[in-house]
Formats: structure tokens, sequence, C-alpha cells
């Protein structure tokens, strides 16, 4: 099921995208199921198996799509350097910040503000990077369901609700110059999600996936989740060795080859470009930089 926070006339909701991707309104065949993604999640209605069948719901014909956990305070968690190749690029760009290991020995996690979650077709905010060096991360990325601490690798997939996709837009330059990663990958708007959540029962093994990212329709980046160098369990373990995953916390996994720093010179993104990154079956999240 594909699930996604929508808003119409009537306030917003959470509904499901049928096959045809019109939005759905499961809320009004069962009241009782929360409205909001959080409390959908937080609820375990999904992982019950209670909620109506999506080709029952009506359509909702004015449906605006904004992102499937819209700016909650909750946790972005975020995964540098987790593919071999990206590794390999990042190293050779100049803009590591003097790391000593191509590849990580461990996951490198930094974080994301929940003011820089926006929706598929929000603009990205490029003129808050005065330092000319936009580029541009699809990535897959994981739902908490379940909440925890100190969850073992056996049993981090049971804590997952689904999985959505992440652009996790950069200012390089900003990245560089502060040596940490937040001020250069937290800026308002800097975090595309969406379109939906693919609740897990539709992915029993994540490593299946494949994801590709467009600029202005030239494919720049394809790899299989399978390359990660930290898989979901992995990451999911690091994380909640010390510090409580909450339901609605996402997990962004990492980028594979073919970020604009990358290329030389680098290909950074300009004002009108249009990133579109897909995995199939969760679907497409399209911005424009603004």
């Amino acid at each position: 099921m594909r699930l996604v926070t929508f808003t119409d006339g009537m306030g917003t909701r959470v509904g499901a995208l049928d096959a045809s991707g019109a939005v759905r309104d499961i809320t009004a065949l069962d009241p009782s199921l929360p409205r909001d993604m959080l409390g959908l999640i937080a609820s375990g209605r999904i992982a019950a198996g209670r909620v109506p069948a999506v080709m029952e719901a009506p359509i909702v014909t004015e449906a605006r799509l904004l992102a499937p956990i819209p700016r909650p305070p909750k946790n972005v968690f975020c995964v540098g350097k987790n593919y071999h190749e990206h590794a390999k690029e990042f190293a050779g760009s100049g803009f590591d910040g003097g790391a000593k290991d191509v590849v990580p020995p461990f996951p490198v996690v930094f974080s994301k503000p929940h003011t820089s979650i926006i929706a598929t077709g929000e603009p990205i905010l490029g003129h808050l990077d005065p330092t000319g060096g936009l580029d541009y991360e699809g990535e897959l990325g994981v739902v908490i369901g379940k909440g925890g601490r100190g969850i073992t690798k056996a049993d981090a997939l049971k804590h997952v609700f689904g999985y959505t996709i992440i652009n996790d837009v950069t200012a390089r330059h900003l990245q560089k110059r502060h040596s940490q990663w937040i001020l250069g990958k937290g800026l308002d708007s800097f975090c595309p999600m969406g379109p939906a959540i693919l609740t897990a029962d539709e992915v029993p093994d994540p490593t299946a996936l494949t994801l590709t990212t467009w600029v202005n329709g030239e494919q720049r980046q394809h790899a299989p989740v399978s390359d990660l160098i930290f898989d979901v369990p992995t990451l999911i373990e690091a994380i909640s060795a010390a510090i409580t995953l909450e339901p609605g916390d996402v997990i962004a996994t990492g980028t594979p080859a073919g970020v604009g720093i990358g290329f030389t010179p680098p290909r950074f993104l300009a004002s009108g470009d249009v990133v579109r990154i897909e995995v199939p079956g969760i679907g497409t999240l399209e911005n424009r930089v603004a």
C-alpha cells in the first residue's frame, strides 16, 4: 500500500494511492483511523491489517500531495558515503573535509531539521545557498514504525513501517566550509520527501529495490539498494544503540554515485533545473530548483 498525506478543501489527512495514481481517502471508510501519518504509524493499524481496502475508498479529485510526514517534530537521520562508488567519487571531489577513510569503517550519520522537509512538486529554494554549489542526492528513506533503543540487526526490519524517497539536497561549499554536514544539508527545502510511503509488507527485501535520479531528463544515478555499504538493518542497529528511535522517524540511507560533484568539472544545479528520483513501487519524487 502506498500511503500519502494530502490536503484538499476539507483539511489535511491520510490517503492511499491506487494503481492509477489517484488519491483515495481511506479515512472516509473508517473514521476511527488517525487523520495524520504520525498517528497512523503509531497506532499500529497497518500492521494489524485493519485499514480498509484502497479500491473501496472514494477518490479525492482535488487532492494535493504533501510530504508523507510533513514537517513533524521527528528525526530525519541521514547517512553519508554509504555506496562504495559514491564514497570514491566524494573522496576524490575535494569536498570531503579531509576524511581519512574513503570507505568509512562505521556509518556516517547526521541529521536534517524538520523545516527542511518539502513535498514532491514543491520548489527547492536554491537561493538559500549563496555559494553556487547546489547538489542533489537521491536516496531511499526508511520510515520507522515500532520504536525502540538497542534494536538488533536480526529484529531491525520488524521496526520498519515502510519506505519513501528523499532528495538529500546539499550546498557543497557550505558543507566543506563548516567541516560538518548539517549547515550544508539542513537548509529550508533541502529535504524533498515522497511522494508516498510504501508499506513494509510490500517490500520483504529492501535490497531488491533500485533507485534512479534524473536531472532535466538526463539520468545521473542508478543503483540497486543492495550496493549499500551498511544495509538497512545495520543502520537501524547503529543509530538505535543509544538513541531511541520513535514511530515516524526517517533514515535516509545514502546516495549512489553520480552526484554533481562527481563530474569534472562539477555539475551543480541551477535555477529551473528539475530533479526526478524514482524507486519502483514507491513512485517518483520531482522538484524544481526555484
